[in-house]
């Protein structure tokens, strides 16, 4: 009968192990991709180095699901560049081209007023009460590259509960197994 124990700590044990194993590779998946998060936000200089279009205000240029690469370099932001915009008290970042630049003539404070490029006038209307301008603070970065499509795993997942849902119920039904 010793060997029939042994057999099922055998079995237990290397159920374990499997478990043990799995957490530690998702452990290093997670850990991995946060510190590649974390190194872009370094080199790009923003709090997000990468976004997701989420309307079609910027078509043709930028489609809705494109995903966009940012940086914040020293360089000065002119008019034409396009940049990804928080106003106060809002969640979802705006991926809008730079219209016009006002600079202040007795301070550096300088001022932007964007416009979608499928938007038939600036973004004021989009701006808070009484706020004509955004500022260098409202600024997350400048569009410096983008993928096509890449994003739209994000929109369906932010937009389709059902699907959000169903990914959640997988992954609970996944770890259940273990």
């Amino acid at each position: 009968m010793g060997w029939v124990s042994d057999t099922v700590d055998s079995i237990k044990s290397i159920k374990l192990r499997e478990a043990l194993h799995q957490v530690i590779t998702l452990g290093m998946i997670v850990t991995s991709a946060l510190i590649i998060w974390k190194g872009l936000m370094c080199i790009t200089g923003t709090e997000s180095p990468v976004v997701v279009v989420l309307s079609g205000s910027m078509e043709p240029g930028f489609q809705r699901g494109d995903i966009l690469f940012l940086t914040m370099s020293k360089d000065p932001i002119r008019s034409g560049d396009i940049v990804v915009f928080n106003i106060d008290g809002r969640d979802i970042p705006i991926v809008h081209r730079v219209i016009k630049v006002h600079e202040g003539q007795d301070t550096e404070d300088t001022y932007y007023l964007t416009k979608g490029d499928n938007n038939p006038t600036d973004d004021r209307v989009l701006y808070n009460y009484n706020q004509d301008w955004l500022q260098k603070k409202h600024i997350m970065g400048r569009a410096v590259g983008f993928l096509p499509y890449a994003g739209w795993a994000t929109i369906i997942m932010s937009e389709k509960p059902i699907i959000k849902g169903m990914f959640v119920s997988f992954k609970q039904r996944i770890n259940s197994m273990y």
